[in-house]
């Protein structure tokens, strides 16, 4: 027979279950089980059509959803950890993010995302952070390659990711190190291919014209994440319009004489007065990556998140939303950006202080927004050809990944103007 303090204790616990009006989804250090699949949950609800919203620096950039029975299990079959909330516990919350004397704020959640990855055919999630971590988190997104965007595609997306992709038509500058390897023989021809394919005589004009039609699409409104050398080769390929940067072993003829001369650091969207790197086997595109500049043994190599004002900023305060303001670094083609050549009206969101890199930037481009941020995969320190994949089961409390899905959420807040 169950004693009647244990039948006292289960009929509470039923009651105030019974009685929860919300759900919160917290997301500090020590609560949450699964940081990165709790970014899944909020988008499924959004798919639900549930209202949600993001409490900016409460607990960690916690989620709070209405209390649904398909919400719960659903968090449970993701190992996602919530908690449950009465209206009174859900309006006291929201009071204190509303005290002015508190750097939070509410932000709600109103639309599902339309996510695009560019990336080409036959990639797998692993080899790239982006499509990994959606892929782990369970959020739905559609490849594209040059073929959809040249065709106008980009208009049915509200959010483009770049995979790690050399828009300058240099193939990733792996002459140097991998010219006679199968692999970059075979992509080199691919690629060739393709641009003949959809009309044009190289590489470069066509990953140029590629760059042009995604810079539109943010212009246009839309919401641009790049990582590692899609960043820099981005911006390279927009400043040298018209410009051939590219040696005979990539296109087939010289370069235009004095071609340094010839950048128009106007159409960059982050970047200004970079040099280019002429030598065609040294694997960089310019000094704007910091890989080779850089002394920053492993164990002291981290950066650090700036803090916004949530009520005034709400949208660098929402792309720095994290359980910890110190993130690991991690290497890539392009690991970082050199502060001395980012554009004044760039916000920096985070820093090495250690030599005053940039890791991870934002800004405007007229009606869009993009964001860059260095380095290959948040888990993997030196990511190198070949390496064996990274298992997020091992890392689902990741900082570093955490920032991407910000960005991917990003797009689903309802907007505000921005202050700074």
């Amino acid at each position: 027979m169950i004693p009647k303090k244990v039948l006292f204790v289960l009929f509470f616990l039923i009651s105030f279950a019974s009685k929860a009006s919300f759900i919160l989804l917290p997301m500090d250090e020590t609560t949450q089980q699964n940081h990165l699949k709790a970014y899944g949950v909020t988008f499924w609800c959004l798919e639900k059509s549930y209202k949600a919203s993001w409490l900016l620096n409460y607990r960690g950039g916690s989620f709070l959803l209405p209390d649904a029975l398909e919400i719960r299990k659903e968090c449970q079959i993701r190992g996602v950890s919530f908690e449950l909330l009465t209206d009174t516990e859900e309006a006291k919350i929201l009071d204190e993010i509303a005290s002015p004397s508190q750097n939070m704020e509410t932000v709600i959640l109103e639309k599902v995302p339309r996510i695009a990855v560019y990336t080409p055919k036959g990639k797998k999630p692993w080899d790239d952070a982006v499509t990994l971590v959606l892929t782990y988190a369970e959020i739905p997104f559609t490849p594209i390659y040059d073929e959809e965007v040249l065709n106008d595609q980009l208009l049915l997306y509200d959010w483009l990711h770049l995979h790690h992709e050399d828009f300058t038509g240099q193939y990733g500058k792996f002459f140097g190190a991998y010219r006679n390897a199968p692999w970059y023989i075979e992509q080199k021809k691919e690629a060739e291919e393709l641009a003949n394919k959809l009309g044009y005589a190289k590489v470069s004009q066509e990953k140029g014209a590629v760059a042009k039609k995604i810079r539109d699409f943010v212009i246009g409104g839309g919401f641009m994440f790049a990582m590692c050398s899609a960043t820099d080769s981005f911006d390279i390929a927009l400043a040298a319009d018209g410009v051939d940067i590219c040696e005979p072993m990539f296109d087939g003829d010289d370069s235009d004489a004095n071609y340094q001369s010839k950048m128009n650091y106007d159409n960059s969207f982050a970047f200004k007065d970079f040099i280019l790197e002429r030598k065609p086997d040294k694997y960089e595109f310019s000094d704007i990556d910091m890989t080779d500049k850089r002394r920053v043994p492993m164990e002291k190599d981290y950066f650090t998140l700036m803090e916004y004002s949530a009520k005034w900023d709400p949208i660098p305060s929402m792309l720095c939303q994290n359980h910890t303001q110190l993130v690991k670094g991690f290497m890539g083609q392009t690991t970082s950006f050199d502060s001395a050549v980012i554009k004044s009206n760039v916000l920096k969101m985070g820093v090495c202080e250690l030599n005053g890199e940039a890791r991870y930037i934002h800004g405007e481009k007229g009606k869009g927004m993009f964001t860059f941020y260095g380095g290959h995969d948040p888990e993997d320190f030196q990511h190198r050809v070949g390496d064996s994949p990274t298992v997020l089961d091992l890392h689902m409390n990741s900082p570093g990944y955490r920032l991407i899905l910000n960005n991917v959420l990003f797009p689903a807040a309802k907007k505000k103007k921005q202050k700074t």
